[in-house]
Order: structure tokens, then sequence, then C-alpha cells
């Protein structure tokens, strides 16, 4: 391996870079334009959500109002159900997520056969890149009050039907399950790549002991895989004020008999945006999103960094 040379002018020592390096870093180009682009530049934006937005005089030309898009989510007769959906769902999703895909990742790191890794691997990647539209329709043939799959084989062994669509206490279940469904798959493959890298040496050693799989579990592959559950936990929270749309808009079809469980955030903001237009007020709800995020990251970090300073992010 080349390594990075310094040339001496005069007293201060000059970096220089190797092909390779240069290769490398010419890689981070695009992505790094891409995030400036479409992520750093459209943060001016941000003014809207202290303006009264009006189309003909464009961003910095309409009113300033200050805080005043805020008070229509904080005073929002629905603001404490559409919050606590979102923080308990989200809060859920997280736990239920965390502990399947370190699950499957054990689960196929036990595998002896490659081609079965490969296999299983695909099988549950493939939900990943499914859009929620698609997803969507599926669980419907599932759950059709009439037609469904679900009820038609509740009816073959002669178990009463339900109607899903007006039950709204079972789909926090629901869309735990197609949540995890659809990650898990992809999840588990950034767990995997832990556990391959580490020493077969220590396994070695453990079946000298006589040490069975839940003591390889405790003592080896757990406090391997701790640092990065710390961490990945960490960016989970910071959008934990941040809901699903696509999940929680398209899963449960917009069923207001399912508004009790199912309304969150963002899909409340998405009804009052369609139906009052009010730019304004959705990029306000959206900014405390990021400011709420933010806020919990940081605070997340500090107390991991109590726990262990070598788990943190930062």
């Amino acid at each position: 391996m080349k390594t990075t040379k310094t040339i001496d002018t005069g007293g201060r020592k000059r970096k220089k870079f190797t092909r390779e390096e240069i290769q490398l870093y010419s890689l981070c180009v695009i992505p790094v334009l891409l995030v400036i682009i479409f992520c750093y530049v459209p943060m001016a934006g941000i003014v809207i959500a202290f303006k009264d937005y009006r189309f003909d005089l464009g961003i910095f030309g309409s009113e300033w109002v200050g805080l005043r898009n805020f008070e229509f989510f904080f005073k929002s007769s629905e603001f404490v159900r559409i919050t606590w959906n979102t923080l308990s769902m989200n809060f859920i999703f997280i736990v239920t997520g965390i502990i399947a895909a370190v699950l499957v990742a054990v689960l196929l790191f036990g595998l002896k056969s490659r081609t079965a890794t490969k296999i299983f691997q695909t099988t549950m990647i493939t939900p990943h890149f499914l859009s929620w539209v698609v997803v969507s329709y599926m669980v419907y043939a599932f759950l059709n009050p009439k037609y469904g799959l679900l009820n038609s084989f509740m009816a073959t062994f002669g178990v009463e039907t339900s109607d899903w669509y007006a039950n709204p206490d079972v789909w926090p279940t629901i869309l735990t399950i197609c949540s995890l469904w659809k990650h898990v798959g992809m999840d588990s493959v950034i767990y995997y790549a832990t556990l391959m890298g580490i020493d077969s040496g220590l396994f070695e050693a453990a079946d000298i002991d006589g040490a069975n799989a839940f003591v390889k579990f405790k003592a080896i592959i757990l406090p391997e895989l701790v640092p990065l559950i710390t961490v990945l936990t960490i960016l989970k929270i910071g959008n934990i004020f941040r809901a699903d749309f696509g999940l929680f808009y398209q899963v449960p079809r917009d069923v207001g008999l399912l508004y009790s469980t199912t309304d969150v955030i963002d899909t409340y903001v998405f009804r009052a945006m369609r139906e009052i237009g009010d730019m304004s007020m959705a990029s306000a709800v959206g900014f405390l999103q990021s400011l709420v995020g933010f806020a919990m990251v940081v605070f997340t970090n500090f107390i991991a960094g109590k726990i262990n300073p070598d788990n943190t992010l930062f």
C-alpha cells in the first residue's frame, strides 16, 4: 500500500497525495455537491416558516409574521394525539427494528452455506425497494373486509371475521409488522457486515472452552455490535419526531376511522395543506421537527457518552 508523501518546501511540508487517494477523493465530489445543492442551499427557504408566504410576492417579499405559523400546530385540538402517535409508534419501530435486525444478522452469520446466506439476504432486502403504494395494495389484499386473504382464511376455520379498516386498535401492530417487513432486511446488512469483521480466533477459543451459542452471543457478538447499535439508535432517535409518511398515509388508506391510532404529524399537516394550502404552516412544522430531531440527537449522544464515551456519534 502506498503511503502519503510530504515534500519539504523551505521549512514547510506540503502533502502529496497518491493516485489512489486522488481517486478516492474524486469519488466524493458528486455526492458532496448533491448534498450541498439539495440539502444546504434549500435551507434558505426556512424563512418561509416565519412569513405569510404568498406566491406573487415570493419567499423574501412576503410579510414577516414571526412565530404565528407555529400556533396552528400547538393550538390544534389534535396536537396531543398526533404527537403521542408519532413518538410512540417511532419508539416501537426503533426497538423492534433493532432487535429484529440484530437477530436476523446473527442467524445469517450462523449459516455455513454462502449460497443460502445470499438467497436469504436478497429475499429480505427486496421489500426495501418497494414503494409504500405497492405495499398498501398488498396489505389491502390481505385485510380486505370481504375478499381479503386473512378474512377468507379465518372464515375457513370458522373464526369470526373482522373489518380491519374499522378497528383502529389493531393498526399499531399492523404498521409495526409492515415496517419490520420492509426495513429489517436492509438494516440487518449493516450488522451482518460488522459480524463478518469479528476475529474468527475468538470463536475458535470459545469452542475450545465449550461455550454454547448463547455464551458466544453474550461474550463475543453482542460486545462487538453494541457500538454500532448505539450509533444507529442515536441516528434513528433523531427522526423520532418525524413519521414515515408513506407508511402512515398509504397503508391505512387514509381511513378516518383509523385516525385515533394512525394519524401522525406528517399526515395531519398534509391534510391541512390539502385543505387550506398554507405552505408557511407546513414549513413551520417541518422546521420544528428538525429542531426537535437535532436536540434529541445531541441529548441521546450525551447520555451515551456518559455510559461509554467510545460508543458515541461525536
